[in-house]
């Protein structure tokens, strides 16, 4: 555990009882995902930056000996969970199991901003898609459910790899890898894409986005999602649980300022 962290904690456990931390610290990030037309230009952009970048890999000319493929995340990168958030922030209540299994299972979830335009112009231009997601195993027919409701290319069973026994997504990928060639990745979080953003914490994750930098925009799609994410897990809290109480005196503590 990191030492700055753990002094943290040991500071603010005598006011547990005088603070409780609620939902508040989301509702900036959720407003503007849902209401901002800047929200909306990034997504616009992603995909924008995604079709250029197709464009040039398929005149190229370049030949492989397997089919061409894209691997796209599913929430947040083609799906809009933000209701879902905005349940949790005006109920005051956390994600939990159910709840988010509950709202996938109503198959409403409107599509992200340009993912739609762009994945069925790359199936028509031959490429597969296929859907990694970190949603549970008893997700899998509301999830398909749900992008073929919205028209998603290649929206069956076979290619939405939801999680089993592991949240990793290394083994997944690679049973895409093994039978096609991977041009592009699309997601909100580092860890869609390979499999050192997975183990990697704190100020690791920052050195290695910056060895990769050439890497995004291109083979590399990054969607914005300041509402959740390994940024705040595996960055802010490098891998480890805290209650309530904590996570907010670490958020605090993180902010720059002069």
């Amino acid at each position: 555990m990191n030492k700055y962290i753990l002094i943290l904690i040991i500071t603010i456990s005598c006011n547990q009882k005088e603070y409780k931390p609620s939902n508040e610290y989301k509702i900036q990030a959720q407003v503007w995902t849902q209401n901002s037309a800047e929200y909306r230009a990034l997504c616009y952009q992603a995909f924008n930056t995604a079709r250029l970048n197709l464009d040039s890999f398929l005149s190229s000319g370049k030949k492989y000996n397997k089919p061409l493929a894209i691997i796209t995340d599913v929430d947040e990168t083609v799906l809009d969970n933000s209701p879902y958030d905005g349940k949790l922030i005006l109920n005051n209540t956390s994600y939990n199991r159910e709840s988010w299994v509950d709202w996938g299972n109503m198959v409403i979830a409107e599509s992200i901003p340009g993912s739609l335009e762009f994945l069925k112009y790359a199936s028509e231009k031959g490429i597969e898609i296929f859907y990694v997601s970190n949603r549970y195993s008893e997700q899998h027919k509301a999830t398909v459910n749900n992008l073929k409701k919205l028209g998603f290319p290649d929206s069956k069973e076979e290619n939405v790899l939801l999680r089993d026994k592991s949240r990793s997504k290394s083994e997944r990928r690679k049973s895409v890898s093994d039978k096609y060639e991977v041009i592009m990745l699309i997601g909100d979080n580092l860890s869609d894409f390979n499999d050192e953003f997975e183990v990697k914490i704190f100020e690791e994750r920052i050195n290695y986005t910056n060895q990769m930098r050439d890497n995004f925009g291109t083979k590399l799609i990054v969607l914005p999602n300041p509402n959740y994410g390994d940024w705040e897990s595996n960055g802010l809290f490098g891998g480890e649980s805290f209650d309530n109480i904590e996570k907010d005196s670490i958020r605090k503590s993180n902010i720059k300022s002069y």
